[in-house]
């Protein structure tokens, strides 16, 4: 696991590409009067090994934790991460709340399994990625917005919403030319997905400009521009 430097002031640290690990990608915008991350990891040990390479790569701890989304795999690990603001969206703060309270543990997971077997692909990756309960916690954001919030080092959280999740947020660094994507423009969580849901393209359009050089999604590498365009066309 390594940082690799994509543009201007931001880095990109993959996740596993393997899609049963469900282990989402993070980035850092590294800013000397601050940095920011963007997503937690999908456990304390997942953000561990984010943090060693932060170290590794020479860049500033963050200041700031921007959720893109409420789900686990982008949020599990903020319990690890200490003495940042923990920003997201309204709609995600009430879910984090409601998520915060379930009793996790292995023998949790199991019942919720054998209560619903669709959960079975998310919670075994669950299990898989947890080496401890202890001292775990879901941490919904201190610092919320509805529409968008721009931080004091020039980094943009805009809400866009979509079937994937109700409190989608991009994460814009202008001045890099870098757009952060989530997983906004997904179908919804494997377990809610019907034969008729795809990528939502009508989203995607909005999104692409020419002010932005780079779109990258958690679960993919990313994309230039054109490359981004050419993709979109290819699933239209």
């Amino acid at each position: 696991m390594a940082f690799q430097h994509l543009a201007g002031r931001v880095w990109v640290c993959p996740g596993d590409p393997d899609p049963a690990s469900v282990q989402a990608g993070v980035a850092l915008v590294a800013d000397e009067r601050g940095s920011v991350l963007v997503d937690a990891g999908q456990s304390p040990a997942h953000a561990r090994e984010i943090q060693a390479a932060l170290r590794a790569a020479g860049l500033p701890p963050p200041r700031w934790l921007v959720y893109t989304h409420h789900h686990w795999d982008h949020v599990w690990g903020a319990c690890a991460w200490p003495d940042v603001e923990i920003v997201g969206h309204v709609a995600g703060e009430r879910l984090l709340r409601e998520e915060a309270a379930r009793p996790w543990s292995h023998r949790y997971l199991r019942e919720q399994v054998r209560a619903d077997p669709r959960l079975g692909p998310s919670f075994r990756a669950r299990a898989l990625a947890v080496d401890s309960w202890d001292g775990f916690a879901v941490l919904p954001p201190t610092r919320t917005f509805t529409d968008g919030l721009e931080l004091p080092v020039g980094v943009t959280a805009t809400h866009v919403g979509g079937a994937h999740a109700p409190d989608s947020t991009v994460v814009a660094v202008p001045d890099s030319g870098v757009l952060l994507l989530g997983d906004c423009y997904y179908p919804p969580p494997a377990h809610l997905r019907t034969p008729e849901d795809g990528p939502d393209l009508d989203l995607v359009r909005r999104l692409l400009t020419d002010d932005i050089h780079w779109y990258v999604a958690s679960h993919g590498p990313p994309l230039a521009l054109a490359e981004a365009r050419a993709a979109v066309a290819a699933e239209a």
